[in-house]
């Protein structure tokens, strides 16, 4: 992450010296990668970080008329911000100071997401096109997955990071094309987002270990015969 962070303010100089929204896509790599980083640790500073990176985010994509990337972060991350802030405040993990407890769906809940996920991305996908949205199914599928990654990460839930992992990958996608296309100076978001699929992956690792770690911990304070139990319930869902 420190190279990519090394990489972005290197291009963001090189492409466009002095230009504001070069200056402003670096202050939102930064602060978007420093988040993600507080995220995968399960650290609730990052909701703090993320209110700075979702403003300058929302205003450079206003910019390249990527209206759905707008919404999600103006109208939606950035009270998220404060939700979810709340939210792991209360659900803090009572051995470690600024780490939250992890938990995972059910079998049913999984289910019931990703039919709402596939019929939002097709509806949200139609009103994008009629917006005159350039990379419609592109956007939508960016934004409706991170509506619902986002309220996965503000109640905690593991799944929240195979969400990121397709979002970071359609977003990369997105500003390939727009940068290629338009000539955009705003390399530095280009390498935001690779570097947050890569702390997606690493996101993903972290919480199983975390969920693990606090299980066993639970698990210590049991009984024999509940100790059994949550130790099949631990290896059904991580394995």
């Amino acid at each position: 992450t420190l190279t990519a962070t090394i990489v972005a303010i290197w291009l963001g100089v090189q492409w466009g010296a002095g230009d504001w929204n070069t200056a402003l896509s670096i202050i939102t790599c930064l602060t978007g990668l420093w988040c993600v980083i507080l995220v995968a640790k399960g650290r609730i500073f990052n909701y703090y970080v993320g209110i700075i990176n979702v403003v300058g985010y929302a205003y450079i994509a206003y910019g390249y008329q990527l209206y759905g990337e707008v919404m999600l972060n103006a109208g939606y991350f950035l009270p998220m911000q404060f939700v979810g802030l709340y939210i792991w405040m209360k659900n803090k993990d009572p051995d470690v100071v600024d780490k939250v407890k992890i938990e995972f769906l059910s079998t049913w809940q999984r289910v019931i997401w990703f039919f709402v996920s596939l019929i939002a991305i097709m509806a949200y996908a139609n009103v994008l096109r009629d917006m005159g949205d350039p990379l419609p199914w592109l956007d939508s599928t960016s934004t409706v997955l991170s509506i619902i990654a986002m309220i996965l990460m503000a109640w905690r839930f593991m799944e929240q990071w195979v969400l990121w992992i397709i979002v970071d990958v359609a977003s990369i996608a997105i500003w390939w094309i727009v940068i290629g296309e338009n000539g955009g100076r705003d390399v530095a978001l280009l390498v935001m987002w690779s570097a947050y699929l890569i702390n997606a992956i690493y996101g993903f690792i972290m919480w199983i270990k975390m969920y693990r770690e606090q299980q066993d911990e639970f698990i210590r304070n049991l009984t024999p015969y509940t100790k059994k139990k949550a130790n099949e319930k631990l290896a059904k869902l991580v394995k």
